[in-house]
C-alpha cells in the first residue's frame, strides 16, 4: 500500500517539476544582464551607447537605416526611375516620328537679328556642358551596374565607376555655379507676361501647329527656367554639396536622404532636360543657330517670338537687321 501511495504522489509531482526545470533557464536568461535578444534589440533600435571615441554616430553600433537607404535606391527608385526615362525617351522620339522637326513656314530672308550675346552663350553652354557630364556620370552610378557591368566586365566597369565618380564630384560644385550665373542673367526675361496666357491655352501651338505670339521666352521655355534650372537645378545641387562634403557632420542619416533627394530630382531634371534639348536641336529648325551663334534670322524670330521681334525692330529702328555674311564674319 505504502509502495502504491509513492507511486501515485511522484505520478502527480513529476510534471510539475519538469515545468520548473524548463521554466528555470528561462528566468536565468531573463535575469541575465547580457541577454543577446535584449542586446541586439537595443543595437537595432539605434540608440547612441557610451564609447571612447567621441563624434555624431559613435555611439550607434548598427544604423540600420542603411539598409533601408540601399533597398530604397536600389529597388524602386532604380526601377520606376529606369521606366520614367525609357517612356520619355519613347515619346520624344515617338513625336517625332509623327510630327517631325517644326519647319519655318516661310523662307528664310537671311537678314539676322541678335538672340544671345556672348556672355549669355558661354553661360549656357557652361551649364550645358556639366550637365552633360553629371547627367552621365549619374546615370552610370545608377544603372551602371545593371547596363554595362555585364558588358564591360568588373576590371573595365571599375575604373569606369571611378572615373564617374570623381567627375561627379569635382564637376558638381561649378554646374551650381553656372546655374547662379545664368539664373541673374536669364531671371529678366522669364517672369511672367500677360501673354503666357494665351500661350498655355494654345499649348504653344506645338499640337496644332498654330502660330502664338510671345516674348523673347515662350511659357514653356519659362516653365524650363523655373521647375527645371531654379527648382530641380538646385535642389540637385545642394543636395550634390551634402554629399560632396561629408565632413561637416551631417551625419550618415542626412547623407542617406540627401542621397535619395538627389537622385528623385535628378532623374526629374533629366526628362525635362531631354526635352529641352530636343526642341533646342533638332525638333525645331534654326533654334539651335541663335545658341551657337548669336544670331537667328528674321522669319524664325518673327514666326517663333513675334513680341520679342517686335520689341527689338523697334529698338533697331535706326540700324537695320544684320545681314547674314556679316554676321557670320562676325563669328569667332
Amino acid at each position: 500500500m505504502k509502495r502504491i501511495f509513492l507511486l501515485l504522489l511522484f505520478w502527480l509531482l513529476a510534471p510539475q517539476a519538469a515545468l520548473a526545470a524548463d521554466a528555470q533557464p528561462a528566468r536565468t536568461q531573463a535575469s541575465t544582464p547580457h541577454n543577446e535578444v535584449r542586446l541586439w534589440r537595443q543595437v537595432r533600435s539605434g540608440q547612441p551607447g557610451i564609447t571612447t571615441v567621441r563624434g555624431i554616430e559613435t555611439g550607434v553600433l548598427v544604423q540600420s537605416g542603411g539598409e533601408t537607404w540601399r533597398e530604397l535606391r536600389d529597388g524602386p527608385i532604380t526601377l520606376y526611375g529606369g521606366i520614367l526615362l525609357c517612356v520619355v525617351i519613347a515619346g520624344i522620339a515617338a513625336y517625332y516620328a509623327l510630327r517631325g522637326p517644326i519647319k519655318l513656314k516661310e523662307a528664310r530672308s537671311g537678314r539676322l537679328v541678335g538672340r544671345f550675346t556672348g556672355i549669355e552663350r558661354i553661360a549656357h553652354w557652361s551649364m550645358a556642358g556639366s550637365f552633360v557630364i553629371l547627367a552621365l556620370s549619374g546615370l552610370n552610378m545608377l544603372f551602371g551596374r545593371h547596363l554595362l557591368l555585364p558588358v564591360l566586365g568588373h576590371a573595365l566597369f571599375s575604373w569606369v565607376a571611378v572615373l564617374c565618380k570623381n567627375l561627379h564630384n569635382f564637376v558638381g560644385p561649378l554646374f551650381l555655379l553656372s546655374i547662379v550665373v545664368s539664373f541673374l542673367i536669364f531671371v529678366k526675361d522669364n517672369l511672367w507676361r500677360t501673354t503666357d496666357a494665351l500661350w498655355l491655352k494654345k499649348l504653344g501651338g506645338l499640337l496644332s501647329g498654330e502660330h502664338v505670339p510671345s516674348g523673347r521666352f515662350n511659357l514653356g521655355e519659362k516653365a524650363w527656367f523655373w521647375l527645371g534650372l531654379v527648382v530641380l537645378g538646385c535642389t540637385v545641387s545642394l543636395s550634390g554639396l551634402v554629399l560632396d562634403f561629408p565632413n561637416f557632420e551631417q551625419g550618415r542619416a542626412i547623407m542617406q536622404w540627401a542621397n535619395i533627394v538627389h537622385v528623385v530630382a535628378a532623374l526629374l531634371f533629366i526628362c525635362l532636360a531631354m526635352g529641352h534639348i530636343y526642341i533646342g536641336s533638332i525638333g525645331m529648325e534654326g533654334a539651335l543657330e541663335g545658341m551657337r551663334d548669336g544670331y537667328v534670322d528674321e522669319v524664325w524670330a518673327r514666326e517663333h517670338h513675334e513680341l520679342w521681334y517686335l520689341d527689338q525692330k523697334q529698338k533697331a529702328a535706326k540700324s537695320p537687321a544684320v545681314p547674314a555674311s556679316a554676321a557670320s564674319a562676325a563669328q569667332p
